[in-house]
């Protein structure tokens, strides 16, 4: 009787161990442990954070947008108001020599004409255009009840920050560089391509001469927006009001221009955030200077990542009910 039942004991331990070694068992064990991961993730299976709001549909988005088509149609238009304005107003009001400003330079030539566009607007509009595309971008979604939406989809705080940041900046960019191109296009049809004139001296570069330097402005006026896109986008985090973003980025470049004609401030000024707005007219001299223009940029930059990684912060800890 002994030996029966020890016989028995360890075949029935053997046919235990073959129905647990066979693939329908082994694939039952993996289906268990998935699931049970899931349960303790908390995801739904075939979730990957990673897939959603992806960058295509939110460029889509904001670019069928009124206010995107309005901006980019304004930017576009007005090289060729400037230029009927030149053509059927009165002339150059300063004399020739050394007093003569890039105003009165601007119909010299395609190049002199795109710089004084450059300067009439980044100043304002190019500041309005950087501003409602950073500022508008989280506080749209807030106004209309959408952002809790996108989080309950859900779509990770950081992710949806990151992809309405990287379609803002973006399209800032976009603003920023189509005004000058086409002020460049505008100009050279309207009063020919010719060389250069410097404001002040009347002296003369080729224009093959300053072409990549006119690319460098064109980057540096995108880098000096830099601190307006991170406070619209810091203001756009916290506020339901796209319009309240907007206009207190607008403003801080208002206050920033007024403290840096306070030359009782002295060098204090060299660290608000527009004191080096204008170091790009150093790169159209007859010998170029970079050094404010390597200043503005370490500023802008500084400010920026700060500014920005504060707004994910915030965000990151808000209660988000609209």
């Amino acid at each position: 009787m002994s030996l029966n039942g020890d016989g028995a004991a360890p075949a029935a331990r053997s046919g235990a161990s073959a129905q647990e070694d066979t693939p329908a068992a082994s694939a039952g064990g993996v289906m268990t442990s998935l699931a049970s991961s899931t349960r303790s993730s908390g995801a739904a299976p075939g979730y990957a954070p990673g897939r959603t709001l992806s960058l295509r549909v939110e460029f889509v988005r904001q670019f069928r947008r009124r206010r995107t088509m309005a901006m980019f149609g304004l930017l576009l238009a007005l090289p060729w108001i400037l230029v009927v304005a030149f053509q059927f107003g009165p002339g150059p009001g300063g004399g020739q020599g050394g007093g003569m400003r890039l105003s009165d330079l601007a119909t010299q030539g395609g190049l002199n004409f795109a710089a004084f566009a450059l300067s009439v607007s980044a100043n304002f509009l190019l500041v309005v255009a950087v501003a409602l595309f950073c500022g508008d971008t989280v506080a749209s979604e807030a106004s209309w009840s959408s952002l809790r939406y996108l989080l309950a989809a859900p779509v990770p705080r950081d992710r949806l920050l990151r992809q309405k940041l990287v379609v803002a900046m973006a399209y800032s960019a976009a603003a920023v560089t189509v005004l000058p191109l086409m002020a460049l296009l505008a100009g050279t049809v309207a009063f020919g391509w010719n060389d250069i004139q410097v404001p002040g001296t009347g002296e003369t570069i080729p224009a093959g001469d300053v072409l990549p330097r006119f690319a460098v402005v064109v980057a540096y006026a995108l880098v000096s927006q830099l601190v307006v896109a991170a406070v619209a986008f810091l203001l756009s985090v916290g506020t339901d009001s796209p319009l309240g973003a907007v206009g207190g980025a607008v403003g801080l470049v208002i206050v920033s221009s007024i403290l840096q004609a306070v030359e009782a401030l002295g060098s204090i000024r060299e660290f608000l955030p527009t004191f080096w707005n204008n170091a790009w007219t150093d790169a159209l001299a007859p010998d170029p200077d970079y050094s404010g223009m390597i200043k503005g940029v370490a500023v802008a930059v500084t400010y920026s990542v700060i500014i920005v990684a504060f707004a994910f912060r915030r965000f990151r800890a808000k209660d988000v009910v609209s």
